[in-house]
């Protein structure tokens, strides 16, 4: 995740976007706010929309093509050319590709940074962001013996509509992407154009989203396993990546699956599954612990019964029993020593 309390913004340029006739507007000039409360208020406005993103990304590449416009306009940046002639090729891309697109307008920030963190470390990098709308805030101010309040509009709390923020690690950038109509492909492919990063990030994330629908969608099919058990492998699944920073496979698949038909049926569907989703899975690599927190989400550890009742289980599968009584009636056994 990125973390930008330690970051600089160095300087930004402000454009107009305009669509369906109205003008754009290319500023000639940047803006430098070194004040510590200037600088604070930027990093909130620019940097804290990132701070919860985990998907790295870098610049998609078309074989026998060379780098994209965006991609060379970010190189520019890292090597120091001045950044006003740079938007202003970054906004005239944005406003071409804007032109086959429903697009609204509004204002268009391109920033310089220093020393934004992402996984220990300190990059260099660029942003872009556009914002459609503005917030409505009131003003107010002494005049001699008066107050005066007025209703103005512009930016503070506001998330960008759409943003990039390209991060100059070390043989190919890495980007993070806000998009609030990614099913335009206006922003994401039309502008930027990215893939994936098949970094660990990529790696971590795949391999999570796999074992979920192996345990979910395949294992019912291969064997008849109770609902708790289902989920006693996803919370040992998770368990795994939270207690190790370097994932394999073997022992992966050893540790939660434990039998040798399961462990086969894993191996088997995981080969299929990067086939048939074309996604690369790796035997080896470094674990994602901002991935892993994401993706334990959307692992449910909830069993439903009927409409009466959801049992959440986290821990020891040993303290629940599973039967039928004399009369039919299913029922779970719930062993506890305390009472929370």
């Amino acid at each position: 995740m990125i973390n930008g309390k330690e970051a600089m913004v160095e300087e930004f340029v402000l454009h107009r976007i305009g669509t369906e006739g109205a003008p754009s507007i290319l500023s000639d000039y940047s803006a430098v706010l070194q004040g510590l409360e200037e600088q604070e208020f930027l990093r909130k406005l620019f940097l804290r929309p990132f701070s919860t993103l985990v998907q790295t990304n870098e610049f998609a590449v078309v074989e026998g093509e060379k780098d994209n416009l965006l991609q060379q306009l970010c190189a520019k940046v890292e090597k120091g050319k001045d950044l006003v002639g740079v938007s202003r090729a970054m906004a005239k891309h944005l406003i071409d590709v804007a032109a086959n697109y429903e697009v609204r307008t509004g204002d268009f920030f391109v920033v310089r940074f220093h020393a934004v963190e992402m996984g220990g470390a300190q990059y260099d990098g660029v942003g872009l962001y556009k914002f459609d709308d503005k917030d409505v805030f009131l003003e107010s101010r002494a005049e001699a013996d008066k107050i005066a309040m007025q209703l103005k509009r512009g930016l503070g709390g506001r998330k960008p509509d759409q943003a990039l923020l390209v991060l100059f690690t070390p043989l190919a950038h890495t980007l993070f992407v806000i998009d609030d109509k990614p099913q335009t492909g206006f922003w994401q492919q039309g502008f930027i154009g990215l893939q994936p990063k098949k970094d660990h990030v990529y790696s971590t994330n795949n391999v999570l989203e796999m074992t979920k629908h192996f345990i979910t969608d395949q294992l019912p099919q291969d064997y008849e396993i109770p609902k708790a058990d289902q989920i006693d492998l996803l919370n040992r699944s998770v368990q795994f990546f939270k207690e190790n920073t370097e994932f394999d496979r073997e022992r992966f698949a050893q540790e939660v699956f434990q039998t040798d038909a399961v462990i086969d049926s894993f191996q088997r569907y995981g080969d299929r599954y990067q086939e048939e989703r074309h996604v690369d899975l790796q035997d080896n690599f470094a674990i994602s612990s901002d991935a892993v927190k994401k993706q334990a989400r959307v692992f449910k550890s909830v069993l439903k019964l009927d409409k009466n009742f959801h049992i959440y289980i986290h821990g020891d599968r040993n303290k629940i029993e599973q039967g039928v009584d004399e009369n039919g009636r299913k029922f779970y056994k719930i062993y506890y020593e305390q009472e929370l």
